[in-house]
């Protein structure tokens, strides 16, 4: 699941967030999780409420999610509620370090409830974000 702006990804502050796209972001990990046997369902929405009912139809349809919840992340106490309800692996990513930018930026509502959270790593963050479900799904 892809929050807030990451459409944008490739375009938006290519600075920070790289010039890569969502669209080359599936492209790079979908072998990856043809390779530990598991589909992928990509989605991205610039409505919390959109990622709440996506979080909420998941938990019976899913055994893992991958969120870069974008700015939600620090905003969300609903998508930390939702995510208390999920019972499958969660996987927080952020492209950028987040610790190093903005104060703001700092804290987390989805850290509390993640299995794994890989910060900083550019777009690699999302292969290794399923390999690391790859290890703990198989």
């Amino acid at each position: 699941l892809n929050g807030p702006n990451l459409n944008l990804l490739g375009h938006r502050q290519p600075d920070i967030y790289g010039h890569e796209t969502l669209a080359d972001v599936e492209r790079l990990c979908d072998p990856i999780a043809q390779k530990h046997g598991f589909s992928t369902d990509w989605r991205q929405s610039n409505h919390e409420g959109q990622l709440l009912d996506w979080i909420h139809d998941a938990r019976t349809t899913t055994s893992g999610i991958i969120i870069n919840a974008g700015a939600y992340t620090h905003t969300s106490i609903a998508l930390h509620d939702a995510f208390a309800a999920y019972d499958g692996k969660l996987v927080e990513v952020h492209i950028s370090d987040i610790h190093a930018r903005e104060a703001f930026r700092h804290h987390s509502y989805i850290t509390p409830q993640a299995d794994e959270v890989i910060i900083g790593k550019g777009i690699n963050g999302y292969l290794l974000a399923l390999e690391w479900l790859g290890k703990e799904l198989s």
